[in-house]
């Protein structure tokens, strides 16, 4: 298991943890791995993770909001992911301790399977690069479908956790990567885009690469572009 596998980064913690919060509170799921309503785990849940996942949440989406973006909002923000981090900590160990929780179940929260030993098989590096389709279905919105192109499903290959993408609206096509500014997680195909009437007929550029389970990164792909419907 890396040093440390919760994300680093604002906005990939926020996907991570929404993608264990929507798995583990499922009720089915809840019930299944023993940690129902009336259960002292699922009384903490309920009581102390959800509460303070729900403010960081609250607290990272306002300060994405340019217009509420506040040096007090970012004390907000930091505090709020401060307090929320140990209680993310605690349930993963709580779950990787109950013989009831199984790999998949990890995995499909966006955490990492239990290792054992030596003998445990290393989550691989990614090596492909996602292969891309672009939609304008309504007015100001794109949307990017990404794909494994080894297997041609939708999705992601095996041990992937999600696509990296970075980003930005540019009058001139942009030499390398480091020019697109803004980055965001995505763990489901596809990624929408939506943009107010103003940028309507401006070009967005954009890139993606593979971000397994512990991590590590693939190879970018293309920056590839798309009018603003």
């Amino acid at each position: 298991m890396p040093a440390d596998w919760i994300k680093r980064n604002h906005e990939a913690l926020y996907d991570q943890a929404n993608q264990t919060v929507d798995y583990i509170t499922v009720v089915a799921n809840r019930t299944r791995m023993g940690f129902g309503a009336d259960t002292p785990l699922g009384e903490w849940l309920d009581d102390v993770f959800l509460p303070k996942h729900n403010a960081f949440n609250t607290a990272l989406e306002t300060w994405l909001d340019i217009s509420t973006r506040t040096h007090t909002m970012t004390v907000v923000l930091n505090g709020a992911e401060a307090a929320f981090k140990p209680e993310y900590r605690q349930l993963y160990a709580s779950l990787k301790g109950n013989p009831l929780v199984k790999d998949e179940d990890l995995t499909r929260m966006g955490l990492p399977t239990r290792y054992s030993g030596s003998s445990h098989t290393p989550v691989p590096v990614p090596l492909t690069v996602p292969k891309l389709e672009t939609l304008t279905p309504s007015p100001g919105v794109i949307e990017i479908h990404f794909s494994d192109p080894a297997t041609q499903r939708k999705g992601k290959p095996h041990g992937v956790h999600g696509v990296e993408i970075v980003w930005s609206i540019l009058d001139t096509p942009p030499v390398n990567w480091s020019e697109l500014l803004h980055s965001a997680i995505d763990t489901k195909t596809p990624y929408r885009f939506s943009f107010e009437g103003e940028n309507r007929g401006r070009r967005l550029y954009f890139a993606l690469r593979w971000e397994n389970q512990v991590g590590d990164k693939g190879p970018w792909s293309e920056i590839e572009s798309a009018i603003i419907p």
